[in-house]
């Protein structure tokens, strides 16, 4: 039988999609490819010579399909290197998420387990407001993915140019709604924002503004941005 996340844990995901992939992408490219070690003791990643302090949230047995959160491992429960992961229960018991919530999270029911996995590490990354998520091979059969815990990694900041394609992929990793992706997007980075029944639109950093226009069925139909910056003659 094929399972899903609840409606409450999917929607929170759409919350933090847009934000969560543009943020993503600005951790990849900060991110040297090579090889990579790891001394959770200490909180500290390793990648190609480039060093940061991390948490660990969970890890994935490959066989038995399952996610165990980090502060219900043995090895590491109550020590520094799960205090991500211990925030991200607090949040699930606060607003009753099974899936932030349950020790051990049974994955083998999805129709895609894997894919199942990175979803729950990214939106574990979108209620820390974190600046990435790490998922490495640990072992035979254990991934184990970390949240960078570190003021050198990079944030993504609203840029005009790029906010449509932003917001557009964004909206449509899930296929859900598109005003929560837009919404939580808006609310990651700040933004003052105005809604009406057929649009959001909100105030850019730089002076500009950016218009979100939605149709009959909750998806973007436009976003229109007005960069702000001044036009020479």
């Amino acid at each position: 039988m094929s399972m899903t996340f609840s409606d409450p844990f999917l929607h929170l995901t759409e919350q933090h999609a847009a934000w969560g992939a543009e943020q993503l992408e600005t951790f990849n490219e900060y991110m040297p490819m090579g090889e990579w070690s790891a001394d959770l003791g200490q909180c500290l990643y390793r990648q190609a010579g480039r060093e940061l302090r991390v948490s660990l949230l969970g890890t994935f047995d490959v066989h038995e399909q399952s996610w165990l959160w980090a502060w219900a491992n043995p090895g590491f429960a109550g020590s520094p290197v799960v205090a991500a992961a211990e925030r991200v229960r607090a949040y699930g018991q606060a607003h009753a998420l099974s899936e932030f919530t349950d020790e051990l999270v049974p994955l083998a029911g999805h129709d895609e387990p894997r894919r199942a996995v990175e979803t729950l590490a990214f939106t574990a990354m979108g209620v820390l407001g974190a600046a990435g998520y790490i998922g490495v091979q640990a072992s035979a059969d254990g991934r184990a993915y970390m949240v960078p815990d570190d003021p050198q990694v990079p944030r993504a900041e609203p840029d005009a140019i790029t906010l449509p394609r932003v917001l557009l992929t964004g909206a449509g990793l899930l296929g859900g709604s598109a005003r929560r992706a837009v919404a939580g997007y808006f609310g990651h980075h700040d933004l003052p924002q105005r809604r009406a029944e057929d649009r959001m639109s909100a105030g850019l950093p730089n002076g500009g503004t950016v218009d979100v226009l939605f149709d009959d069925l909750d998806r973007i139909a436009s976003v229109h941005v007005n960069s702000g910056a001044p036009t020479s003659a």
